[in-house]
């Protein structure tokens, strides 16, 4: 037994004496199937958008009491699709993947997934399409970990790779979209996965680059917040405030999904009377209140834009945790980040009507980033992605705000497959 032990340390000693060979062959390997798997990725989040925006503008046509029969219809159709052809679940099923299923998305419901999401996001839900493109590339990534055979990490990081493409080319940031697609999988640690941190960076960047030629994206922020100018050193201290308060209507929007979902989850019907009767609901708020239909997307410069009174920015606001928590829980598929910046901007410009000499982009942006925070756990993806969709460049308030979200965010995560084992045994 000496003996062996003798011997084995013996030889590894010999291997540390030996000198450390760069393989470049393997590395530039490793980078261009990153890169291909971000190109495929680009192009599939490209042409992805190019249909949505072809079936709202399709869909657009109907107004008035129209959109309630319209979005019914949607959502019955979205349901049957879902039934017949097989549930792509939600972001919990893609993060349960990642953590606990060696990062294994499978592809087999993409179609279901694309034809869904289509009709649920193009009709007006209020869910975004982040999930859908997350979904697809991700599996298309894991189809890539398969095929050359990866195991452990490396398939792992394949997977997510694949994921941050989809993030990237929606939300038109490489950094942030990379690490969004680490962080929301762990709640407490964002670089748990830190192998798959620059297979996320090179696809994103290529990802980027092919959703930009495809749908002729500027590579300015989307989103035309008020000029910001620092006036206070202690603005920190108020983008702090701020996102308190925005966090307490992320609380508010938590509450009220998981009453929802108890609600729906008691009818004991096939998905299809769901989404039904979550499109029917969906298109009477729509028909009521236009602002709240749609993802948020272009609806975030209307609000800049018009000057809406207080009371119609209370109503807008409440009505709109209603539709996503409806959007949510009715069955319809989608993401929910980009509504909850629309949120988020509508309690910015509430806080600036109340209290008219607070700065406007400063209540803004700190209440975007202390929902998204709050509800998803995101606060360092969360704080460039806004940095760079509105192009507020002071960066210390986002992040103080962003922070206040995440600390102040309830125990259990709202995306339930980001808890740790440890508080799924006491839960």
């Amino acid at each position: 037994m000496k003996i062996r032990t003798r011997r084995r340390l013996v030889n590894y000693l010999n291997i540390l004496d030996q000198p450390i060979r760069f393989s470049p062959f393997v590395f530039s390997r490793n980078f261009l199937l990153w890169a291909l798997l971000g190109i495929i990725g680009g192009v599939i989040s490209g042409f992805y958008w190019i249909v949505l925006e072809m079936l709202t503008h399709g869909l657009a046509f109907f107004e008035g009491w129209q959109v309630i029969p319209t979005m019914a219809i949607a959502g019955l159709l979205a349901g049957l699709i879902i039934h017949f052809f097989g549930d792509p679940g939600e972001i919990d099923l893609i993060v349960n993947n990642i953590k606990f299923n060696k990062g294994k998305l499978d592809p087999r419901n993409n179609f279901s997934m694309v034809l869904s999401s289509l009709l649920c996001v193009g009709s007006g839900g209020s869910l975004g399409p982040e999930a859908p493109l997350v979904q697809v590339t991700g599996s298309t990534g894991s189809w890539f970990g398969k095929v050359l055979r990866l195991k452990g990490e490396d398939f792992r990081s394949m997977t997510i790779a694949g994921m941050a493409s989809g993030f990237t080319a929606l939300f038109g940031a490489p950094l942030g979209g990379s690490l969004f697609s680490l962080e929301i999988l762990h709640h407490k640690h964002a670089a748990e996965y830190y192998q798959a941190i620059i297979p996320a960076f090179v696809a994103s960047c290529f990802s980027y680059i092919i959703f930009a030629l495809i749908i002729h994206l500027g590579l300015g922020p989307i989103w035309d917040l008020p000029t910001y100018e620092m006036q206070d050193k202690f603005d920190f201290v108020y983008a702090v405030l701020f996102a308190v308060g925005a966090t307490i209507f992320g609380w508010i929007f938590i509450i009220c999904t998981k009453t929802l979902k108890k609600m729906f989850n008691k009818i004991e019907y096939p998905i299809f009377v769901k989404t039904f009767l979550g499109g029917l609901v969906l298109g009477i708020i729509a028909y009521y209140f236009p602002l709240t239909r749609y993802f948020g997307h272009h609806q975030i410069n209307e609000l800049f834009l018009n000057d809406l009174s207080l009371g119609f920015l209370f109503a807008i606001l409440i009505f709109k945790i209603l539709a996503i928590a409806i959007t949510v829980t009715s069955g319809w598929r989608g993401g929910f980040i980009i509504p909850l910046f629309f949120v988020g901007a509508t309690i910015g410009l509430i806080i600036h009507q109340i209290f008219p000499t607070v700065d406007p982009a400063l209540a803004i942006i700190s209440c975007m980033a202390g929902i998204n925070a709050c509800v998803t756990r995101t606060p360092m993806s969360t704080t460039i992605l806004l940095a760079t969709l509105t192009g507020f460049a002071y960066f210390i308030p986002i992040l103080f705000a962003s922070l206040t979200g995440y600390f102040l965010a309830p125990r259990i995560p709202f995306i339930s497959s980001q808890m740790t084992r440890k508080l799924e045994s006491e839960g």
